[in-house]
């Protein structure tokens, strides 16, 4: 472990050291920071947040109703119980949940706040990160050892927004749900929600009860799924059972159902069709208006599935607060919209809810001994660290299930991979890839991943080199993984030695075909993947078996 505090830089700057630097504190950083302070209570980190506030995503989405669309006994974290009664959580409940964590287990004062990363570049003679970062009162620089991007992958900076013709014709007021206006006044106005995602359907019941009406105007349609926001299966084992034990049980059984029904939903796409067109009936009575606007031309979780609790949205319909037009935009009018059909949709307030732009590891620049790294041709190593870059893990969800889930998992196997570095004198810990990346990372077809896919990190069909979509594989695979399988590990005592020529996997795409034993090193351990193994000097090295 080296110790923390600052070192001058070649050209005079103060660099601020640590063991670990945590980027992001929302769910996934706070979570991350707590797992090292129970795991490894003697590293020194900090979390480098560019916001003002605990919370990340869960601070920046401010708009009416915001909400998980995940059960909050997953989303939650598994060592720190829920105990709020909605399961289906309101977005300032979840922000105030991590805060409290990040409280409990001491990582708020760890907290650099107004702290953007900008740029992270290794130095593999020192094995060292260096971090620049923006502040308010101008660059700063940290240094680490390992380097923990816990940004998930929105652009915070910028939402999905398509050209409309004539938008600047508009005279009412146009809004993005990932900026919405806290002055905002819609109260009686006519509100159109362009978009038929998450953000729509939580946005519109909750702008429903006050505006005068509220139109979701939909390209095609999206599948939804009614849940009810508190369980009272819940409530009772919380009233008889410890807290933890409680939360554990209730943790279990909705992954367990998440799973199941995603599984048949792949498996069996007509049964499970069936079972939506039912929830949609039931609540809208109207077979032709559900076979209109709430039949969608995929299978079922091709896209996310988009939650509705207590059928809140059908609700709204029903009530005749909110209505649903499925139609192609023409052009944006001085009044409102015109649609392809020739109809017009009268607004005071359009609301963009088109979707996000995502940006892979916050969007920093990184660089691996002076070469920018494309992050879209790297591959993915046990869906948490990158081909050819050192030291960093990055932390990502799943895509069918709480982001959490495999956000812990994640937490946990960083600091086994640290321990057995420290343990066996290891310096450096380098993915290097024996298949060739032929699938993308986020495998889902929803138009704002599609949109985005070139700039993310590939993935192959086999361990380690896949991302599973399961969380009962995850949980066995990354809890039983063998650290050192096609790992290129260098020990302490190889550093500097430039002459000795150290091998590292170059820091794009495909490091090494050592299938044809071209990656070298001397093995410790017993590791049973191909390039398993500590990279000496040149002078001790000797060739891996594949």
């Amino acid at each position: 472990m080296t110790q923390a505090g600052t070192t001058p830089a070649p050209d005079g700057t103060a660099v601020e050291h640590r063991d670990v630097i945590i980027v992001g504190a929302g769910l996934s950083g706070i979570g991350a920071a707590a797992r090292l302070h129970q795991e490894l209570p003697g590293k020194d980190y900090v979390i480098l947040e560019g916001r003002e506030n605990i919370g990340g995503t869960w601070d920046l989405f401010r708009y009416p109703g915001i909400r998980s669309d995940s059960d909050m006994f997953t989303l939650a974290y598994p060592f720190r119980p829920w105990r709020e009664p909605k399961s289906i959580a309101d977005g300032a409940d979840i922000r105030r949940y991590i805060t409290e964590t990040a409280r409990e287990y001491g990582v708020t004062e760890r907290i650099r706040f107004g702290t953007k990363v900008v740029d992270a570049s290794w130095d593999s003679t020192t094995a060292r990160w260096t971090v620049e970062t923006t502040t308010a009162d101008g660059p700063k620089r940290y240094s680490c050892s390992f380097l923990f991007m816990c940004s998930g992958y929105y652009d915070y900076d910028r939402g999905f927004q398509p050209e409309f013709p004539g938008r600047e014709d508009f005279a009412g007021t146009w809004v993005h749900p990932q900026f919405w206006p806290e002055d905002l006044d819609y109260t009686g106005k006519k509100v159109v929600v362009i978009g038929s995602g998450a953000t729509a359907v939580t946005l519109i019941p909750s702008l429903a009860s006050k505006a005068g009406h509220v139109t979701m105007l939909q390209r095609s349609p999206s599948y939804l799924t009614v849940l009810p926001s508190k369980d009272p299966v819940a409530d009772q084992l919380r009233r008889f059972l410890p807290a933890k034990l409680a939360h554990a049980i209730l943790r279990l059984q909705y992954v367990t159902l998440t799973q199941a029904f995603y599984q048949l939903a792949r498996r069996r796409p007509e049964r499970v069709k069936k079972v939506l067109r039912g929830l949609a009936l039931k609540f809208l009575k109207d077979e032709a208006y559900v076979d209109q606007h709430f039949t969608p031309s995929y299978d079922p979780w091709d896209q996310r599935l988009c939650v509705i609790p207590e059928g809140d949205f059908y609700k709204s319909i029903n009530r005749g607060d909110a209505s649903v037009v499925t139609d192609h935009i023409d052009r944006i009018t001085a009044n409102g919209i015109r649609l392809r059909s020739g109809e017009e949709l009268e607004a005071d307030v359009i609301v963009s809810a088109t979707g996000l732009s995502l940006s892979p590891l916050g969007g920093i620049t990184i660089h691996v001994d002076g070469e920018q790294v494309d992050i879209g041709k790297t591959v993915t190593y046990r869906g948490l660290m990158l081909s050819g870059i050192p030291n960093l893990a990055f932390c990502i969800g799943y895509i069918n299930a709480s982001w959490t889930l495999r956000a812990d998992l994640v937490a946990r196997y960083v600091p086994k991979l640290l321990a057995l570095m420290d343990r066996e004198r290891i310096a450096i810990a380098t993915p290097a890839p024996t298949v060739s990346p032929d699938r993308p990372l986020l495998d889902i077809e929803s138009n704002y991943v599609k949109r985005s896919e070139h700039l993310f990190p590939r993935q192959g069909r086999k361990d380690p080199w896949r991302l599973h979509q399961n969380f009962f594989l995850d949980a066995v695979g990354l809890g039983r993984a063998d650290l050192k399988r096609d790992m290129i590990l260098t020990p302490a005592s190889a550093l500097g030695a430039r002459d000795a020529r150290v091998p590292t996997p170059t820091a794009a795409g495909i490091a090494a075909d050592t299938t044809t034993g071209t990656a070298t090193g001397t093995t410790i351990g017993s590791g049973t993947g191909s390039g398993t193994g500590t990279v000496a000097p040149a002078a001790a090295q000797q060739e891996v078996a594949s």
